[in-house]
């Protein structure tokens, strides 16, 4: 059979849509072993064209689909059928175990790394995204991703830290590091078809030293508690105000900055006065009864069309970033309006004057979603206890309301 031509395939195209009818075009010999074929199918609205490796074994006939044309032209399916189909179908193994034979590049693993991300529903991967995005314009997106070497990675490390950034630089040494770990082990996986063959023989920032990791102790005293929580409630600068909420919540429930940051309406239970995460950072579900101060404050706000209660002043359709709530409040603790904090320490905050309220460290810790390390908790224990963390955040929310209400008091006399 001859080849196929540009002219053949318009010409097809035209008669699919005319005729309605289905058409299959062969590109060369190969009846009865395999070969590239373009399948139209005539639709509503247009005409649909596929390029399919097809493949004639044991009697039965297997197609596999490489692209769509005219997205990928002729010139580019014969070569994708030639690298990738063309010596399986002539070994007489299955075409459905063929692969991309082409090495991945620099770009296509950290793409198929965020996807990886995106897919397991991490929080994570925008931040891996926009970072890795980053890396690759520096190191080359169409290089092999073999190719580089720990002296690159080094290149792109320390100009972030000679900025003074050490932080930053470590959170991209470990984006690196985990892109290239994954490629290594997604051609390892056998339960799985990687969408590259990377071919990576060593992580080239698997050498490359964290950055020490220093233990927070700052949490805030009463006082700066009530400062802080006034001052949201009533800033003295232009502030978009879902912010400032989300930041109340977060002092009021002691939960990640992620999850509140991107609190959605799906996991409000509003009767029940629960917030509902099916995903958390450690991969568990989580669930926990906010106290009536956060209930309340909750229950005022209307989530905007997207369903977010704290949208992005910048993007609606996605919710605040812990970065930008980070970044908002340095600015403000800069001007002395509000004590020196970060998202986390709010965090060891709610967890020190809870338990100066008489909540048990066992229920803070199931209240704020720590992994228990115990045997028992770990294997055996599936009660929710959700009975005992309602009594703890209804001690919390006692507590805390005296304390916003005594000072209160103190400021008015």
């Amino acid at each position: 059979m001859a080849s196929l031509t540009d002219s053949t395939i318009r010409r097809a195209l035209k008669w699919a849509e005319k005729t309605g009818k289905q058409k299959t075009l062969a590109d060369g010999d190969g009846r009865g072993t395999g070969r590239l074929t373009l399948i139209l199918k005539p639709m509503p609205s247009r005409v649909t064209a596929d390029w399919m490796a097809q493949q004639w074994r044991d009697g039965k006939r297997t197609k596999a689909k490489i692209g769509d044309y005219p997205a990928m032209s002729l010139a580019e399916a014969r070569v994708v059928f030639e690298r990738d189909y063309s010596g399986v179908i002539q070994k007489k193994v299955s075409i459905k175990l063929a692969i991309d034979a082409r090495p991945g590049t620099v770009a296509d693993l950290f793409e198929a790394y965020v996807a990886h991300l995106k897919s397991a529903e991490k929080p994570s991967w925008s931040d891996a995204k926009k970072s890795l995005d980053n890396v690759a314009a520096i190191l080359g997106g169409n290089r092999l991703a073999r190719q580089v070497t720990p002296e690159e990675v080094l290149g792109v490390l320390r100009p972030i830290y000679e900025r003074g950034k050490p932080s930053m630089a470590d959170h991209v040494r470990s984006y690196i590091r985990s892109a290239y770990s994954w490629g290594i082990k997604s051609e390892l996986d056998y339960r799985t078809a990687a969408p590259r063959r990377f071919k990576i023989v060593a992580n080239p920032a698997g050498g490359i030293p964290t950055e020490p990791k220093v233990a927070g102790t700052r949490w805030l005293k009463e006082d700066e508690f009530v400062q802080l929580y006034r001052w949201l409630e009533h800033p003295d600068s232009p502030v978009h105000p879902p912010y400032t909420r989300a930041v109340r919540v977060l002092m009021l429930t002691g939960q990640r900055v992620e999850e509140i940051a991107g609190l959605h309406k799906d996991q409000w239970v509003a009767k029940e006065k629960i917030i509902d995460w099916s995903k958390t950072k450690n991969g568990k579900p989580h669930a926990i009864p906010v106290p009536d101060l956060a209930a309340e404050l909750i229950g005022s706000i209307i989530p905007n069309k997207y369903g977010w209660f704290f949208p992005s002043a910048k993007d609606p359709s996605m919710p605040v970033s812990a970065g930008t709530l980070y970044s908002f409040m340095w600015r403000q603790r800069d001007r002395g309006v509000i004590p020196v904090v970060t998202n986390r320490d709010l965090r060891r905050t709610w967890k020190t004057l809870a338990g100066k309220a008489g909540v048990s460290k066992e229920i803070r810790d199931r209240l704020q979603n720590h992994t228990l390390q115990d045997v028992s908790s770990k294997s055996y224990d599936r009660w929710n206890y959700m009975p005992e963390k309602r009594a703890g955040m209804k001690k919390w929310n006692a507590w805390v309301g005296k304390l916003l209400a005594k000072k209160a008091r103190k400021a008015a006399a």
